[in-house]
């Protein structure tokens, strides 16, 4: 599967959301939102805001550019902007750099953005989800060359709030790694949370005797509520995640 087409989110639409798609440069976002009408302009506005997240984040990585480079827990400037301070918030906690959570911070930002006008909202990006619905989701597994890749999905049943569902992998799509996990799969209190953690915990994974190190690693972390690892043909997992057949 080219997963630079993005043809897993034929898949995903949820039954009775309305969905549409907004791009702004790497920010390729995937929105579902709540029963009500869309209006024609939602999406525009949705991109408008994005592009003015992205700006921010722009404009201090230009004067701090350590900021994208560092691949190490960091601590921002007084001049940063919210996303970026709460990027950097979640690589401290999961022991990695702020770019670590850069996915799932625009998914974020933009499923908080979707709230103020609907009940229920996903927001995927490359792989990178924000979800706050009382339905049940369930995402395809995409695991490189393993056995267990588009056979094999996660459920996460629902609960109050809003929550993150990011992976991280060594061998698919272009998620920077240090490890060889095919995916590291995590659900956390917030998507940029879930960002990080998932990039720390892949990084952890060399063979099949990581695994369960790494899900120990993930689920000591505050706000963690849920892990998978897989590597070929073996998974250890923990927490709020039950695996279906797709």
């Amino acid at each position: 599967m080219d997963h630079s087409l993005r043809d897993y989110r034929r898949k995903f639409s949820p039954s009775g959301m309305n969905s549409f798609s907004v791009a702004v440069k790497e920010t390729d976002l995937w929105v579902a939102v709540g029963e009500q009408a869309i209006d024609s302009g939602l999406a525009q506005e949705l991109e408008q805001f994005i592009w003015r997240q992205r700006r921010l984040l722009e404009d201090y990585i230009e004067k701090d550019p350590f900021f994208r480079e560092t691949p190490d827990p960091y601590l921002t400037g007084a001049d940063a902007p919210d996303i970026a301070r709460q990027m950097a918030r979640a690589g401290n906690i999961a022991g990695v750099g702020p770019m670590a959570a850069v996915a799932g911070a625009f998914a974020q930002y933009a499923g908080m953005w979707l709230l103020k006008t609907f009940s229920q909202v996903i927001v995927e990006n490359g792989g990178d989800i924000f979800f706050s619905c009382p339905k049940p989701l369930k995402v395809g597994i995409y695991a490189g060359c393993s056995p267990f890749s588009g056979k094999l999905a996660v459920r996460v049943e629902p609960k109050p709030g809003c929550r993150g569902l990011c992976t991280s992998s060594g061998t698919v799509g272009p998620s920077w790694s240090r490890g060889r996990a095919d995916a590291a799969v995590i659900l956390a209190q917030n998507a940029l949370l879930a960002d990080a953690v998932a990039t720390a915990t892949g990084n952890l994974v060399q063979s099949s005797e990581d695994l369960q190190r790494a899900v120990e690693f993930a689920r000591k972390l505050p706000g963690v509520e849920g892990v998978l690892v897989v590597l070929g043909d073996k998974i250890a997992a923990w927490g709020e995640i039950q695996l279906e057949e797709v």
